[in-house]
């Protein structure tokens, strides 16, 4: 589980000796955004919300994704989160879905309440380290992944990138 005091450690550590705690700040490395030709496919996961039932990644093949790991903790997460309740929104209908995945060291304890106090409006998991090390081991919060219709992951963002960035992807993706 993600609230191990190991794996703690071993986020601390890894982000510490990387340098990569700038993720939690407002710089923002991307990994790119591919052609559809040479996207890798977004793997799957199945992971409970905070009622039980089960979230798979598979359920939202044919839609946009954006797919965000995030904590409670991390201030630009804070930020992010109420354009991606604005996006969940705005685009919902054209086949459009958020999906948040919290590494949150509380699990559901933390997770919930600010869940409900940030009034989400799209589906919330706690991750583990199983899931994260499938997205090539999560080192920095935010990152974010944009994924396409046929579950190719389109874009990479780790740390905090501007809102009309992630608008103008998600556009693009829901028009492709």
């Amino acid at each position: 589980m993600w609230n191990a005091t190991t794996s703690r450690r071993r986020f601390l550590t890894t982000a510490l000796s990387s340098g990569v705690l700038a993720g939690c700040s407002s710089s923002a490395t991307r990994a790119g955004k591919l052609s559809a030709s040479n996207r890798k496919a977004a793997p799957d996961f199945n992971l409970a919300d905070a009622n039980g039932s089960r979230v798979k990644l598979s359920d939202y093949k044919g839609k946009v994704v954006l797919l965000n790991f995030w904590a409670t903790w991390c201030g630009p997460c804070k930020i992010e989160i109420p354009w991606f309740i604005e996006f969940e929104k705005t685009y919902n209908n054209r086949g459009f879905a958020a999906l948040g995945i919290a590494l949150d060291e509380g699990g559901w304890k933390a997770v919930k309440p600010f869940v409900t106090n940030k009034g989400m409006n799209y589906p919330v998991v706690v991750g583990n380290d199983s899931v994260a090390e499938l997205y090539g081991g999560i080192d920095s919060l935010p990152t974010t992944f944009l994924i396409d219709r046929d579950g190719g992951i389109a874009s990479t963002h780790v740390g905090l990138v501007s809102k009309s960035e992630y608008q103008a992807e998600i556009v693009h993706l829901i028009a492709s």
